[in-house]
């Protein structure tokens, strides 16, 4: 109640983005997860082909986030989220109606696309539209993607009863809805002229050596993050012998965001510096992976349900303390970015950033998962999880770092000569309110 309350204090162009990213994630979890599963059981396909389908889908939308983000500053957000929102029902559409392998591989590329305009645009959108409340904004947008990342899998779980092709229809439907509520009701966004062509934009950008040092750091974010849905899962269920304890993991970051998000942002906004708390929240990220480390290697509990609960204990207690360090970090994050050039490259610089991001879940992954199978083979369950907090130790020493240099926004005062070399030529203005 509290939640739907704070949220009527914003205009309705916020209201609409935010019930939007709901609708998002709750179409895309309740979908994606299982589509391997689809491909791989349902329509026969070997293990590499599967990978080459869902391996299209991802480089479609990481690949491209840059483009959507120009694509949000040149056009208008309003256009490219309905777009973006337009292009996933096809997308989703193709994988219900279709089972051959073009098809299958156009629905990848379609609804990566999709992901690639409309992500950076609601963010460029919400950022330009919240003014001097883009905290509390990007704090609620927080809320409602969690609250739509545990719904779709619940949904997803529901529906595959029937079977896969009414989980993508019901996904499809979801992004249908959200294109017509955004064509109808979105107010469209002031569109500034350009001042450069799209090649001197992404110059510009990328010549932001400070911005480019902060995403670099935030590298840690993203891996840990992403431990949501590997690591943290599958130390639920290893802990316990039961596979639903996954679903414990979502249950307590949606109940803990309902309740504690808007709370810790309004908190911490009056007090101290935003690069001060984005890194306590990665050191808070990075230590929620201590206590599973604790539990790891200990086999199948041997003493009931008591035993099972006592050891997805630690488990749940990492858990609630990425969610809680993600939920410090995070607004301040989304909020500080456009702060970093033009207002006019916000869909610029937030495309730029997803790039960094996609490229640092994929490689963490990567490392995480080459961890857990080491670990397994070497009775070493531990390694993972030491990984996990070796990012995050790193991320949150790299943004103090940038702090203790004045060279991010907000760091008024003027930096030593050690941070020359790190101070982007490109001028730095706040953002339109």
């Amino acid at each position: 109640m509290r939640t739907w309350q704070e949220m009527r204090r914003f205009p309705l162009a916020i209201r609409l983005l935010l019930i939007n990213q709901l609708g998002v994630n709750t179409g895309f979890y309740l979908l994606i997860p299982y589509l391997a599963v689809h491909l791989g059981e349902d329509l026969g396909m070997s293990a590499a082909v599967v990978g080459i389908v869902l391996g299209v889908r991802n480089l479609s939308q990481q690949g491209l986030f840059l483009i959507g983000g120009s694509a949000a500053d040149r056009l208008g957000a309003r256009g490219v989220i309905i777009a973006g929102c337009a292009l996933r029902t096809v997308g989703f559409g193709l994988f219900a109606l279709g089972d051959g392998l073009p098809v299958l591989l156009a629905a990848s590329v379609l609804s990566g696309l999709a992901g690639a305009l409309f992500n950076p645009a609601v963010r460029a959108y919400l950022a330009q539209e919240a003014g001097a409340d883009k905290a509390e904004a990007f704090a609620l947008f927080n809320v409602f993607a969690t609250t739509g990342a545990l719904i779709g899998p619940l949904l997803g779980s529901a529906l595959l009863l029937v079977d896969f092709r009414a989980s993508a229809l019901t996904a499809a439907g979801i992004f249908a809805l959200l294109t017509v509520a955004q064509a109808v009701v979105l107010p469209a966004s002031e569109v500034a002229p350009a001042r450069n062509s799209v090649l001197g934009d992404w110059r510009e950008v990328l010549g932001n050596r400070v911005f480019l040092a902060f995403a670099l750091a935030m590298v840690g974010m993203f891996t840990m993050e992403n431990q949501l849905y590997l690591l943290l899962p599958d130390g639920a269920r290893r802990a316990t012998g039961w596979d639903g304890a996954a679903g414990l993991v979502f249950l307590i970051g949606t109940v803990a965001n309902l309740t504690l998000q808007l709370r810790i942002t309004r908190a911490l906004k009056e007090r101290g510096n935003r690069a001060r708390w984005i890194s306590a929240g990665l050191a808070l990220m990075a230590l929620s992976f201590i206590p599973p480390m604790a539990v790891a290697g200990l086999g199948t509990p041997a003493g009931g349900p008591g035993d099972a609960a006592l050891r997805a204990l630690p488990v749940l207690a990492g858990a609630l303390l990425l969610y809680l360090g993600v939920m410090v970090a995070q607004p301040f994050v989304m909020e500080l970015i456009p702060a970093f050039g033009r207002a006019e490259l916000t869909g610029t610089y937030f495309g730029l950033f997803y790039v960094v991001s996609g490229i640092a879940a994929a490689a963490g992954n990567t490392v995480v998962g080459w961890a857990m199978d080491t670990g397994e083979h070497t009775r070493t369950q531990w390694l993972p999880w030491a990984c996990c907090l070796a990012f995050g130790l790193v991320s949150a020493a790299g943004v103090a770092w940038l702090h203790r240099l004045r060279g991010l926004p907000g760091d008024t005062t003027k930096a030593p000569a050690t941070a020359a070399p790190l101070v982007t030529e490109a001028p730095k203005t706040t953002e339109k309110a």
